[in-house]
């Protein structure tokens, strides 16, 4: 018994630590500037506490079945709580939709898991109160009640802290944002509706590659475009290349910035399809592929109201939607990669910012390599207003 005891608290403790790791996320990054911002971050820290009661009075069973089932209660929860704290963590650093919980299909993994936390605090205290002599079915009703309890109270308590600061959110009124429209009568497109890339914007994107864990490469990329018209420069530090990087297309002649020098470069392949954004909605979000898309529920970035939606992609249609990741990549072959991209339409049925991923095996990017993830984050900001753009000298 001491042994399954010391077992189920380190689970607890595991628990713990990753609902802890979701309060310090919050409580450090969320701060959209509603009236209740602090009352919200408090409350994120509701489920570390209820994961700490299973540490203190651990829910030990003498069964091997009620011990697996258990067991399984603590790693169910903490398989929930690994990608949704991925999830919520890219989104608050992704310039932050401003409610935590944008829809149903966003909260539901944090419902189930904190629902598995009380009820493996629950099943603890219900055996510390009676005692392990009770009957089984008692403990198991009162552990019950006390999860009942437990997520009622946890959960309330930040579901309505949230929501009500979300609401105040929602009636404040924005004079303008750099992203889009502020006009809280205007509704984005749904998911699956009107998308389409600004006639001008001022262009950020950023990227990096992991190998095996390692990050292996980093680009920062800025720049700005006006219809076909695009120049963009920045920097790539990568196993591919290294040092400034930068690209002009203007009329129908093209340049690329190599070591320092621009460079007059010519055929489709060069001149075609480094437009950024444009390139990203005419590519990879098109109506067709965008038929299936996730709903992950209305947004606020900078005071403009969004649309966050997601979609599948792959390695072949992401390197012909962003050809910028071959400073990642290189050439290798990526063609059995897969990821996610998530975009935000707003009012004005454009794009304003992208974030993604796409991983699989790196055998291509260095020797004994196993598996590689590369993530973007591409932002299309005063859209609409005047650009110009002059050829390099």
């Amino acid at each position: 018994m001491r042994v399954r005891q010391i077992e189920l608290r380190i689970l607890g403790l595991a628990l713990a630590g990753l609902w802890a790791t979701a309060f310090v996320l919050v409580y450090l990054t969320y701060r959209p500037g509603g009236p209740v911002d602090v009352l919200v971050r408090l409350s994120a820290g509701g489920p570390a506490a209820v994961a700490m009661l299973a540490v203190i009075r651990p829910p030990v069973a003498r069964g091997d079945r009620a011990f697996a089932f258990i067991a399984w209660l603590a790693l169910a929860a903490m398989l929930l709580l690994v990608p949704s704290i991925g999830t919520v963590a890219s989104q608050l650093q992704g310039r932050g939709p401003q409610t935590l919980m944008p829809s149903l299909e966003a909260a539901y993994p944090w419902f189930l898991a904190l629902v598995a936390t009380s009820l493996y605090a629950g099943l603890g205290l219900s055996r510390h109160h009676l005692g392990g002599r009770a009957a089984r079915r008692r403990r198991l009703a009162e552990g019950l009640a006390l999860a009942l309890a437990l997520v009622t109270v946890t959960g309330g308590a930040f579901a309505t802290a949230a929501v009500v600061n979300e609401l105040s959110l929602g009636g404040r009124s924005s004079a303008s944002s750099r992203f889009g429209p502020t006009d809280r009568e205007v509704d984005p497109p749904r998911c699956d509706g009107a998308l389409a890339a600004g006639t001008t914007a001022i262009l950020d994107l950023h990227m990096d590659i992991a190998v095996d864990g390692q990050t292996t490469g980093l680009v920062a990329l800025a720049g700005v475009r006006s219809g076909s018209d695009v120049h963009w420069s920045g920097f790539a530090a990568t196993s591919v290349v290294l040092g400034q990087r930068g690209f002009w297309r203007v009329g129908g002649n093209a340049w690329a910035l190599e070591q320092g020098q621009p460079r007059a470069v010519s055929g489709t392949s060069e001149i075609v399809g480094h437009d950024l954004d444009a390139t990203l909605v005419a590519v990879a979000l098109t109506p067709a592929g965008r038929a299936a898309p996730e709903d992950a529920g209305l947004a606020y970035i900078d005071g403009a109201r969004a649309q966050h939606c997601r979609v599948a992609v792959d390695g072949t249609t992401l390197r012909q939607a962003l050809p910028e990741i071959n400073l990642l990549v290189g050439t290798a072959d990526i063609t059995r990669w897969r990821g996610e991209i998530d975009y935000w339409v707003f009012a004005d049925g454009q794009l304003g910012q992208a974030n993604g991923f796409i991983g699989g095996p790196a055998l291509d990017l260095g020797p004994d390599a196993l598996q590689a993830v590369a993530r973007f984050r591409l932002t299309a900001i005063e859209r609409g207003a005047p650009v110009t753009i002059n050829a390099p000298e």
